[in-house]
């Protein structure tokens, strides 16, 4: 299984967990946020028009995020598999993978959700120290996710695995390829 989604929310850990499972499975980490990043630090004609909605606080709108994936998932490294992780955030870039994967001839192979607790994940923001990680803000953002990213859960039910996302990062880590290893 090369080809994953990690979804969970904000403070759940995905980027950590990321970034340990893309090393462990040998598949490039493709975040959202570094692909704004890149494209924004380049100057690439997405990258502008990114930067305008990042410099106002906005989302990035799903037509540029679509590309940006897009091409990132036709990259040679991509071929054998990926993690994503911020992508997709909602149903309607969910159908556009689709539609990337089924082009390629290709599908995902699971979607895997970090599952914490919503007390847990405001008290891990938190302590992060942030000026802009205000109990409100954090709870505010845990409210979109509910309302916009957990759809996924259910778009995705056949092939979603729910673990446990509270731990040290190696157990979080093993729990995931363990029930990867399960689906197999």
């Amino acid at each position: 299984m090369t080809r994953l989604v990690l979804v969970g929310p904000p403070g759940a850990g995905k980027g950590t967990q990321a970034a340990a499972l893309s090393e462990q499975l040998r598949i490039p980490h493709i975040s959202t946020g570094d692909l704004f990043r890149a494209h924004v630090g380049q100057e690439t004609p997405l990258g502008q028009e990114a930067k305008r909605y990042l410099d106002s606080g906005e989302l990035v709108p799903d037509s540029v995020t679509n590309e940006m994936v897009r091409e990132r998932l036709a990259e040679p490294d991509a071929k054998a598999g990926f993690l994503l992780d911020g992508f997709p955030r909602n149903t309607k870039q969910a159908e556009v993978l689709g539609e990337m994967l089924a082009a390629a001839d290709t599908k995902l192979d699971a979607v895997i959700q970090l599952d914490v607790a919503e007390d847990v994940v405001v008290g891990r923001l938190m302590s992060r120290g942030r000026s802009d990680d205000t109990e409100e803000v954090i709870r505010r953002r845990q409210q979109v996710y509910v309302s916009e990213t957990a759809p996924l859960l259910e778009y995705y039910a056949e092939i979603l695995v729910k673990v446990d996302g509270v731990g040290e990062v190696q157990e979080i880590s093993d729990r995931v390829l363990e029930a990867l290893r399960d689906r197999t």
